[in-house]
């Protein structure tokens, strides 16, 4: 077996289906095998992939177990040369799958390499970011690179038609050569959402992997299907996450460090709030549910 497709699915039935669609449309010249793990949906997931796509390997959970975890069922059980990480939100364009597959087969040093991804409005999405640091966390959480780009890539100057090494790569379309997993092991289920690929691109990189970016492979992504179902909570979970990865790889001290960044950073935009209404199109409603989540995260950040 060539390519397993991993999905990890929550309650998005119809963009499933379509993820689904898109891939057998736009199937690889190779051996491939599809897994979808669905987090104990309660829409029509499971009943769309048992009546329109049997022959994906369906693994149904009775509970949600996060998203690292949730894959590392997939994974374990996978029989490719590669793992491909995608998520249900997103629809793969033609020749996608095959170019990763060829990138990865003509670089022996890549332990991972991820898509262009786009927004529905063909927008480019930033799908590449260097480690977090707390220097860096400090920098984009400030806004500053505005001025000058180090929390994250300048990647609207980079050249789509040549592939790109980078530090680290989101998760919703992200091939792993399956023997650098079982090097490095699968995804840390401690990250029940959020920066769990970031976690698994550190230690590929660290094992001194290249991990790449290869723009010839285009997915559109819709981006924050499944999170926005429980939007506060995820909210929380993206800085508790953050905040476990600067713990992991820097320790105790620079988590604590990273804690003072968001806690300024969060009183700044709860300052600022009424006076990005002015020029943002918020409704009251978003504006109560902004300065909402930041006083939340202010009060957890101590237990973090």
């Amino acid at each position: 077996m060539d390519l397993s497709i991993v999905i990890v699915s929550w309650n998005v039935a119809s963009y499933l289906e379509n993820c689904l669609d898109s891939i057998f449309q736009n199937a690889p010249n190779c051996s491939f095998e599809v897994w979808v793990v669905d987090n104990a949906s309660v829409d029509q997931s499971v009943q769309i992939i048992k009546k329109r796509f049997p022959q994906v390997h369906l693994v149904e959970n009775s509970q949600n177990v996060g998203f690292a975890e949730a894959n590392n069922q997939a994974i374990r059980q996978s029989k490719g040369r590669y793992v491909l990480l995608l998520n249900p939100d997103t629809l793969v364009h033609p020749y996608a799958l095959q170019r990763l597959v060829d990138f990865m087969d003509g670089h022996a040093e890549a332990g991972a390499a991820g898509s262009l991804y786009l927004s529905p409005n063909g927008k480019m999405q930033h799908s590449c970011m260097p480690f977090p640091t707390v220097s860096r966390e400090f920098w984009r959480l400030f806004h500053l690179d505005a001025l000058w780009h180090y929390g994250t890539y300048n990647m609207e100057r980079w050249d789509r038609q040549k592939e790109r090494e980078v530090e680290s790569l989101q998760g919703a379309c992200l091939i792993l050569r399956h023997s650098v997993l079982d090097e490095v092991g699968v995804l840390d289920p401690d990250y029940f959402m959020y920066t769990e690929e970031v976690d698994l691109c550190y230690r590929i990189h660290h094992k001194g992997w290249k991990l790449y970016w290869v723009p010839q492979s285009v997915i559109t992504h819709f981006g924050g299907q499944s999170t926005r179902q429980t939007a506060k909570q995820m909210f929380l979970w993206l800085y508790r996450s953050k905040i476990m990865f600067i713990r992991k790889h820097f320790g105790e001290k620079k988590a604590q460090e990273y804690k003072q960044v968001i806690r300024w950073a969060s009183l700044l935009r709860i300052g600022i709030e009424p006076f990005v209404q002015l020029y943002q199109s918020f409704t009251p409603k978003d504006y109560v549910k902004n300065i909402e989540n930041y006083r939340e995260l202010i009060k957890q950040l101590p237990a973090m």
